[in-house]
């Protein structure tokens, strides 16, 4: 059984067409790098298993979406305890303006537990499961403000962590980071993935060669292609994946 799955996938923003027909099944402990140019659906793809796409207005979702073999768009799911499972890590590191240690403590917080012995470690094996805590540990009652932009996209993914879900996502997670920056995110993934299953949008190609167990190319709302990175990048069976990767397009 799969991780995740979606099956005859649909999705439209009004009457924009913007998944089509997606099939795709993605392994446990892995991690799944989405690729394509801009506006072919990657995006959407990846927020369709928290059902982030819920809060948009004029959507409408069909065909099957599953985690553990359980449907995410059951109505008896709350999205809350979805996304609970289904941690997400965004483009731009968004820390709340609060302690380093309220941020990775808040999921715990508004899910209603209050043992602080239990938030303490917790607090603690996320930013170390997040390669943080020793740059943080003397200051965790320091604004999360003043972090650099690879330590704060790094105390998101603490945040994320801390509520123990068994999926990150992760969109552009190093984009908007340093090289340095994106290495140590990079180092992470590979890290995390022995714990948690990936799925993980990024424009850049070498990251998804670098990072991915396989890799998935969308074009124009379509999945073109599914395979092991590997053959993606150095043999794909499509001729418009190889039109991609060489940059004849996108």
């Amino acid at each position: 059984m799969y991780k995740l799955e979606t099956t005859d996938l649909n999705l439209f923003y009004g009457t924009h067409h913007a998944l089509k027909g997606i099939n795709l099944g993605i392994t446990r402990n892995t991690v799944t790098a989405l690729i394509g140019p801009s506006g072919c659906g990657k995006s959407t793809y990846l927020r369709v298993f928290n059902r982030m796409n819920d809060l948009i207005d004029n959507v409408k979702i069909s065909g099957s979406v599953t985690m553990d073999g359980n449907e995410i768009y059951d109505k008896s799911n709350d999205p809350v305890e979805i996304r609970k499972n289904i941690g997400m890590v965004f483009q731009k590191p968004n820390p709340f303006p609060k302690s380093i240690f309220d941020n990775v403590a808040y999921g715990l917080k508004i899910n209603g537990i209050k043992n602080k012995k239990y938030i303490i470690e917790q607090v603690e094996k996320s930013l170390h499961q997040a390669a943080l805590w020793n740059e943080v540990k003397d200051s965790l009652q320091k604004s999360a403000l003043e972090l650099s932009g690879g330590q704060q996209q790094r105390l998101c993914i603490a945040r994320a962590l801390a509520v123990e879900p068994s999926v990150l996502l992760m969109d552009e997670p190093a984009s908007a980071l340093d090289p340095i920056s994106t290495s140590k995110i990079e180092e992470l993934i590979h890290e995390l993935k022995l714990k948690f299953t990936i799925v993980i949008v990024t424009h850049n190609m070498q990251q998804a060669a670098r990072v991915s167990t396989k890799t998935a190319f969308f074009y124009l709302g379509e999945l073109i292609e599914f395979d092991e990175t590997k053959k993606i990048f150095t043999n794909p069976s499509q001729i418009q994946t190889q039109n991609y990767i060489t940059g004849r397009f996108g």
